[in-house]
Order: C-alpha cells, then structure tokens, then sequence
C-alpha cells in the first residue's frame, strides 16, 4: 500500500453511516507506522482471513519469527497461530483508541477460526473461545462462516459475551437467518442476566463473487444488460430486511437493554471484471448501519478517485427504488439463472478457498523448516 491517504473520500462515507474498513493485514504495514497512518485518515476496522495471512507469509517478512517459533518447537499451527495472534494484537492496539472514541462502534479488528472447522460447531465455539483469550483484547472480532453449523456458534458465542463477523454470507435467506440466531444470542445473553453492552456483531455479506458468476450466464443473452448490477441487487434485499429490522419491537428491546445493531459488512468489494471501475462495489454500495471492509486496491482506488453522490451512488438511491432491485432478481430464471443454487456453491467453494488458503500457508511454513 503506498497511496498517500485522502481523508475526504473516507469522510464521506462515514458521513453516510458507512465505515471503511481495510481487508488486509500484514506485520510491516503495522510496524512502520502505515496502518496508523489510515487509521488517522478514516479507516475505521480491519478484516483477515487466511488467504491474507497466506500472502503475508508468502513474502518472506515472518522468516525470523517463524525460525524463532521453531526453534521454540512449535508445529506448523501453533506458529501460524502464535504470528497471526502478534499482529491481531498489534492491530487492535492500533484501532483501540478508535474503539474507544467511537463507543465501540468502530476500531474492530477480525481474526477467523480455522476453516476446517465450518461444519464443526462444537468445536469452532472451542477455538473462537480460545482464541478470544489468546488474543485478549476488547476490540476483537472472531470470524465464523455462515454455515449451519456457523449459525448454530453464533448463538454460543454472542451468549457468551464474544463478539463475531459472520462470514461467507452470499444468500439473503442464509443472512435473515443469521440475524435470527446473532438475535437469539443477544436474548438468551440478556436472560441470565449478563450486560449486552459491548457485544457486537458484523455479518459479511460477499459482492463481486456473485456477479463474476452471473455475468458468465448473461453474456450474449436478451439479459446481457444486467451484467454486473445483480450482485447488488442482492445487497439491496438484504439491505432491506435490515432496515426492516430496526423498526422491529422485538430489536428495539435489545437495543434498550445496550445491544449494537449487527451492521451488514460488504466483502469481496474488488472487482474482478476489469472492464468495471475499481471503485464499484464502494461507491454503489453506501448506505447507513454498514461496513465496507476493501482490499488495498480498492482502498487505494477509492481514496484517489472515490466519489460519493446523493442520488447517484449506491443505496443512497437504489433504495428509493426497492422494487427495481427486485425486478432485476425477478427476470433470471428466465435466463435459467438459479441465484439461490449459485449462493450456496459460491459459500461451498469459499470455504474451500480458505481451506486451501489454511494448508498452503501451514506448507509453507513446513517449507521454511526444511530449509
């Protein structure tokens, strides 16, 4: 990352209700003072997951820790665990006083369970609870997919005081359910009579994934128009069932017993068709009570050439037009287009992303013992 930040673009946004956070971590972006830099100029969080961490290894910046770390004998885990839990901390540090200004609104720092535990709920409650401790800071979030089994430790770990990302959420229905479980949590936290304050909530709900896939199934059809507004589309439904969700009785009484909204968080905000402005998935995407957590590409996009319009850009005019979003949706089957079907192979196929991502970098570090 070497643009120089520009804090009137990122202003904008929170001016919105929106806060950008940076999908990225890397320990020399921590040491040398740049991540601070952000943070004073309107970053507000920061996302991992283990592609990222896979990447940081990958360039060969962790070769002394991870020397030291072996010769400590520590397998190839523990020291992927014991690095990722530097920096974690390291960043949260950062983002504290933040944190701290905000109310807790703000300042959150993500780390993920393994992935190989996605469709293991009992035993990602016991990692997220691990790693809770391990990290042992008030402004950390623990990333679980959105998986059945994901929902089932959301509701464990909102009880148990631990706040969560919600991640790999690409279907509305698999997000109203999410919201369903994060609010019976927040219920069953406030019955034993344990403080709601504090406990905070993001769900990631992914963008440019889905129309990468829909895009392919339009070219050269009647429907070809639509390309890249689906994805969006389908923020916008989802969108809607939040701001559904905050003039709901049964909300409110959480809210008056000191819980936070659970924001929507929209990831995967990189466009991968290069025929699109790197700034789409920002700039149509803004509304208030969100998240937009951006690589460092389009972080960098943004704050050089990022434009935010009333009227123009994203859900500061799409949801005036609610029923146009839904018309979009309405004419892919036609097309033979099956949004659902691709929503769930998209969240499958995450999950074995990050599964590859997770052995790659525990590979690489094997590598690095061997030398």
């Amino acid at each position: 990352m070497s643009t120089s930040p520009n804090s009137a673009a990122l202003a904008a946004l929170h001016q919105h209700g929106q806060s950008p956070w940076l999908d990225f971590i890397h320990r020399q972006l921590i040491q040398s003072g740049e991540l601070s830099q952000w943070i004073a100029q309107g970053v507000r969080g920061l996302t991992s997951n283990p592609a990222i961490f896979d990447k940081a290894l990958a360039s060969g910046s962790y070769d002394t820790a991870v020397a030291q770390a072996m010769a400590e004998g520590l397998d190839s885990q523990r020291i992927y665990e014991q690095l990722a839990i530097e920096d974690i901390r390291a960043a949260a540090d950062a983002f504290l006083p933040l944190h701290q200004a905000s109310a807790g609104e703000d300042g959150w720092v993500s780390l993920e369970v393994s992935p190989l535990l996605a469709h293991d709920s009992t035993s990602t409650v016991v990692e997220a609870r691990r790693l809770w401790q391990a990290v042992d800071r008030p402004n950390l979030m623990i990333k679980v997919p959105g998986t059945p089994a994901g929902l089932q430790a959301l509701r464990q770990l909102i009880n148990d005081g631990i706040s969560v990302n919600v991640t790999l959420l690409f279907s509305v229905d698999t997000y109203v359910e999410v919201v369903e479980a994060w609010m019976q949590g927040l219920e069953a936290r406030a019955r034993s009579g344990a403080s709601l304050a504090g406990v905070a909530s993001v769900a990631s709900f992914f963008i440019s994934r889905i129309d990468a896939v829909v895009d392919a199934a339009l070219a050269n059809t009647s429907l070809s128009s639509l390309a890249g507004k689906v994805a969006m589309a389908n923020a916008a439904l989802a969108y809607a069932h939040l701001r559904q969700l905050l003039s709901d009785t049964r909300w409110q009484r959480l809210q008056q017993q000191g819980a936070s909204v659970q924001r929507l968080l929209w990831a995967s905000t990189g466009t991968k068709n290069p025929a699109y402005a790197e700034t789409r998935y920002v700039e149509g995407l803004i509304a208030a009570h969100t998240v937009n957590t951006m690589p460092p590409a389009t972080l960098q996009a943004f704050v050089r050439e990022g434009r935010v319009a009333p009227g123009r850009s994203g859900f500061i005019g799409v949801l005036h037009s609610l029923p146009d979003a839904e018309a979009i949706l309405r004419q892919l089957p036609a097309q033979g287009i099956d949004l659902q079907a691709i929503t769930t192979r998209l969240q499958q196929e995450g999950i074995a992303q990050f599964e590859q991502s997770f052995a790659a970098l525990l590979a690489r570090i094997e590598s690095r013992r061997a030398a």
